[in-house]
């Protein structure tokens, strides 16, 4: 039990080792991993950053370098003579026709074919003989470029001509009426004459698209949540955005990046406002590749771990197997190694301790064997005279009795007992010549007894030639004449069989039997029994095969006693006795 429990539990110390080596292995790669994927992410959001940063630079160049081209197109209306003269000239309609065709629409006419982008220029006089012109309608959005002139009265309830006169501005930004709504922003300022005592003789005000303003949107992937806006710092308004959440859709603090520049209009900013999703949109593909990467390392080192174990493994197994087989109690194996190191330091040493149990133990098992062999020639000296005398008393008797049959077998079973008996010396003879023996001597028993004694074999023939040490079963059949012998007649039953590795024999009998406080002491301590020839039994039993072998009885009083026998089919003495080591 103790072995099997011993097998059961058993598990390789490298393989121990393995599972600290793996949880090791396992929290560098995610370590490693985690390090790398934060690392990886920082980076990509710095790059992300970077080039949205960019970007924004890029898109305030642009709207710097368009609104100022916006300035020096009114620059150049404000400062040219010629455009000022005809502001203020005052004639008949047909000349006053004609001096707008000369020197006005032209000037109103190129810059915006000029500027490239969709412009609406549109000049408020305060010469009420001007002609007017009027172009797209400007509640509409910009569709191309065009060109107004206007009496200024159209512009005494607006925004921007209230801040003109009551800041005495001169120029500014901004959005009124309609721009808004139309995503436009204006640009106005006075005309003045160039004279000594200057005097308002109009405004302009350029309208732009702010689409056009921020240019290209390739730069920035609104697409991907990346809002862009144009905000007014002054009041907060947000004159323009672009990429704009949906409507009721909310960001909590935290989810963008807020990154803005300030451009040459004063008191505006352009904003971008980038969410993390955009910043770490590479997040989960790098999370899936580090952590392949991970597995792969993970399983790469777990198969040089196992290999590793199972290569260190292999000493350590021998070492075990060295010490199982000692335990089982077979002393003759030997391991060795080559090199020069703890385990050749280990072989050596169990060797050396097998070599020196084995022969303590040769020194006590032949002084045992010697002690046992000479009791058992006790035993057999105490047989033969007593069973001696009893046969050729009975001898005597049927040859006066004239019975010359009964003469002759008796006396021919004797002298084959006692051959059988003596069988020259050995200790190991084949079941089936133990059994012959008994045989031998029931025959004997049943001449001198005739009928009163019924012998019964139930021998399984397979067991018939395994080794077995002699006379374990005559002692028992002896004693069922000696002790369980009462009424007029006794039967005998003898069997045998095979259980796995081991034998059973049984000596049977309807004898008398035995009380049980005499049963409990015999099996409490079967060598104070009292019975000589059961207790030398016994002893040689264990001292051959060992404790885990011997004989049990069970009686009960009136009923008679069954003997059983276990001996094992083989071991290492029977073959190193039998020749076949």
């Amino acid at each position: 039990m103790e072995r099997l429990l011993f097998r059961k539990k058993y598990i390789p110390f490298t393989y121990k080792m393995m599972i600290p080596y793996l949880i090791l292995v396992l929290l560098t790669d995610m370590l490693v991993g985690y390090i790398a994927y934060t690392m990886l992410v920082e980076s990509r959001t710095e790059m992300a950053e970077t080039n949205v940063r960019t970007a924004l630079k890029q898109t305030r160049n642009n709207i710097e370098y368009q609104t100022d081209e916006i300035k020096r197109m009114s620059n150049s209306l404000f400062v040219n003579g010629n455009f000022q003269n005809a502001l203020q000239f005052r004639g008949d309609p047909l000349e006053n026709m004609l001096k707008m065709r000369d020197d006005i629409v032209p000037y109103m006419k190129a810059p915006p074919q000029l500027y490239g982008n969709r412009l609406r220029l549109a000049l408020y006089t305060a010469n009420e003989t001007m002609l007017e012109i009027t172009g797209d309608e400007m509640t509409e959005p910009i569709g191309r470029s065009d060109y107004y002139v206007l009496p200024d009265k159209v512009i005494d309830d607006t925004q921007w001509y209230r801040a003109l006169s009551t800041y005495e501005k001169d120029n500014f930004w901004l959005q009124t009426g309609t721009d808004r709504e139309l995503g436009n922003i204006s640009y106005v300022r006075k005309l003045v004459t160039s004279s000594v005592a200057p005097a308002i003789i109009g405004y302009l005000r350029v309208t732009a698209r702010i689409d056009e303003l921020f240019g290209n949107f390739a730069t920035f992937p609104i697409e991907q949540g990346i809002e862009l806006r144009l905000i007014d710092q002054a009041n907060g308004l947000t004159l323009y955005e672009q990429g704009a959440r949906k409507r009721g859709e909310q960001a909590e603090q935290g989810d963008y990046l807020v990154i803005s520049e300030n451009i040459s209009i004063t008191g505006y900013v352009i904003e971008a406002r980038v969410p993390q999703a955009y910043l770490n949109k590479d997040a989960s593909r790098m999370q899936q590749a580090i952590t392949t990467v991970c597995a792969i390392s993970f399983l790469g080192m777990a198969v040089i771990g196992l290999l590793v174990a199972r290569i260190s493994g292999k000493k350590i197994k021998r070492i075990v197997s060295l010490a199982r087989s000692f335990q089982e109690g077979n002393l003759y194996k030997r391991i060795g190694f080559a090199g020069n190191d703890e385990f050749v330091y280990i072989a050596n040493a169990f060797n050396q301790m097998a070599t020196s149990i084995q022969e303590l133990i040769r020194d006590v098992y032949v002084q045992g064997i010697q002690k046992k062999q000479a009791e058992l020639d006790a035993l057999q000296a105490q047989i033969s005279p007593h069973f001696l005398y009893n046969t050729l008393s009975t001898i005597g008797s049927l040859a006066n009795l004239g019975e010359a049959e009964k003469v002759t077998k008796m006396v021919r079973g004797l002298s084959k007992f006692y051959r059988l008996t003596l069988n020259e010396g050995q200790v190991y003879i084949p079941l089936d010549k133990e059994l012959e023996q008994v045989k031998m001597y029931l025959e004997i028993q049943q001449v001198k007894y005739a009928d009163a004694v019924q012998v019964y074999y139930d021998i399984d023939p397979g067991i018939l030639e395994v080794p077995v040490i002699k006379l374990i079963l005559q002692p028992f059949v002896e004693n069922i004449f000696k002790h369980a012998w009462f009424g007029e007649s006794i039967a005998i039953r003898i069997t045998g069989k095979r259980l796995g590795d081991r034998i059973e024999l049984k000596v049977i009998d309807n004898g008398i039997g035995m009380r049980p406080d005499t049963l409990r002491k015999m099996r409490s301590n079967p060598a104070n029994s009292g019975s000589y020839g059961l207790r030398n039994v016994e002893e040689r039993i264990k001292l051959r095969y060992g404790s885990d072998f011997g004989i049990h009885i069970g009686s009960y009083f009136g009923a008679g006693t069954t003997v059983q026998i276990i001996l094992p089919v083989n071991n290492a003495e029977i073959r190193e006795v039998m020749g076949e080591e």
